[in-house]
């Protein structure tokens, strides 16, 4: 979790690893809804201000500083444009004021959020943890670790930026908005990213704002465990409709970590075809072809004509993701080739699919392990594999984009295990330092004649 005041005064260093700086703001353009940050403010040597590109200049961040991606003769400078505001200049401490004049609050900070290479402003906090950070982190975390001993809980008071407009650029006051602007204008990953930032009050008021297919590709594109927490958070009926809307493949990922009750009733209240999809896939070992195969493909047999089949990639529904290839089957439905895109539109309307599909088809069974699969997809770099059963039916394809998933989520578990080996690590080396610190003191008192404990 990132707060402008955790930014402000960190070092900025070229690629090089020379400190050219301090940071001293961030810049938004305001024409989005959770706008990214543009530029990067920084004093350098004698105080002097410098602004840059964020998206040209800047390779990582975090809340010990910011590292460039070039050497610092290489930077080129720039300058605030119109549509660009700075947020420690004019969104720290400025008024926020309730259109229905409910309440004025103070901007006390500001939330980002992390989304890959990019930094997005999340929201202004306006309660006291505001405050108490921009006095310092830890005497944030030190006085509502305190606040817990007696039952009391400090909360983030958080306000959207999408809640929030400016008032004809005259900072002076920051005015909220009495309705969301659209947020169709962000990637589902982007909107997945801030609402894992949001607590669940804030995000069930986001999310009520988005669509049906933006709110499924959403959640889909969430963390394991913010999209169980979301999904206890939603009533039954809107859960089942919000999985049944998402591709099989990630609806069944989705399904299988929820509790077994939970899931069951949300099948219960799906469509049948949805719930028979999910339960089918559901019915593969997790870490398997089948585990994590979709069954959204497109076959036809292989006495088809090129017309017929044009015909039927123009049925698809308008979410269907994209296809790659088309798979030819036999008279037993077996799979018998597969032809490309290209194939298809450069053959004549008659051609029998038969006479030009590729015959060798790389396939996997469904018990394949999931690094097997993964490791065939990039050796052949094919962009979809099909899995086949024993009898040589077809049972779905993993795609690309799934190989990636698994690659990342693999990263991440042993990021998680590596940070808790850390841990750990510490923890020990402090008990053990612990014990030689009190044995060394026991010694001490019992050369001196003080008894021990």
């Amino acid at each position: 979790m990132l707060y402008l005041s955790d930014m402000l005064g960190e070092p900025v260093v070229d690629a090089s690893g020379q400190k050219i700086g301090t940071v001293s703001d961030l810049a938004i353009s305001t024409g989005e809804v959770f706008p990214r940050i543009t530029s990067l403010a920084f004093k350098g040597p004698g105080r002097v201000p410098f602004m840059i590109s964020w998206r040209k200049y800047v390779d990582t961040f975090s809340e010990d500083g910011i590292t460039l991606k070039v050497d610092s003769p290489d930077i080129r400078f720039s300058y605030l444009q119109p549509d660009e505001v700075l947020l420690a200049r004019d969104l720290m401490n400025r008024q926020i004021v309730d259109t229905q004049g409910l309440k004025v609050v103070r901007v006390n900070d500001l939330k980002l959020s992390r989304s890959g290479s990019q930094l997005r402003l999340l929201g202004a906090e306006t309660g006291v943890r505001g405050i108490l950070r921009g006095l310092h982190p830890l005497i944030e975390r030190a006085i509502v670790r305190v606040a817990k001993v007696f039952n009391k809980d400090i909360d983030e008071q958080l306000i959207a930026w999408n809640y929030m407009d400016l008032l004809d650029r005259d900072l002076s006051e920051v005015q909220l908005s009495v309705t969301h602007k659209r947020l169709d204008e962000l990637h589902p990953a982007d909107v997945a990213d801030i609402l894992e930032q949001l607590d669940p009050k804030q995000r069930a008021s986001v999310f009520e704002h988005l669509d049906e297919a933006q709110a499924s590709e959403a959640v889909s594109e969430m963390m394991d465990d913010v999209q169980a927490e979301f999904l206890d958070d939603l009533d039954d009926a809107t859960a089942a409709q919000l999985i049944g809307n998402m591709d099989p493949d990630d609806a069944a990922d989705i399904v299988r970590d929820l509790p077994y009750e939970k899931a069951e009733t949300l099948l219960r209240l799906m469509g049948v075809e949805d719930a028979v999809e999910i339960q089918r896939l559901l019915g593969y070992k997790d870490g398997t072809a089948g585990g994590m195969m979709t069954t959204q493909y497109v076959a036809v047999p292989e006495d088809a004509a090129v017309r017929e089949t044009i015909e039927v990639l123009r049925g698809l529904d308008e979410d269907h993701p994209t296809v790659h290839y088309v798979y030819a089957t036999d008279e037993q439905g077996r799979l018998s080739g597969v032809l490309s895109m290209r194939t298809l539109v450069l053959s004549s309307d008659d051609a029998r699919i038969g006479d030009i599909m590729y015959e060798d088809v790389i396939s996997v069974a469904p018990e394949t392990e999931e690094d097997d699969v993964v490791a065939d997809i990039f050796k052949y770099d094919i962009p979809a594999m099909p899995v086949v059963d024993e009898r040589g039916q077809m049972l779905g394809i993993v795609t690309t984009e799934d190989a990636w998933d698994a690659i990342e989520e693999e990263q991440a578990s042993e990021k998680r295990t590596m940070g808790f080996l850390k841990v750990a690590g510490i923890v020990c080396g402090v008990i053990v330092a612990l014990f030689i610190y009190t044995m060394a003191l026991m010694e001490i008192l019992k050369q001196t004649g003080i008894p021990s404990f």
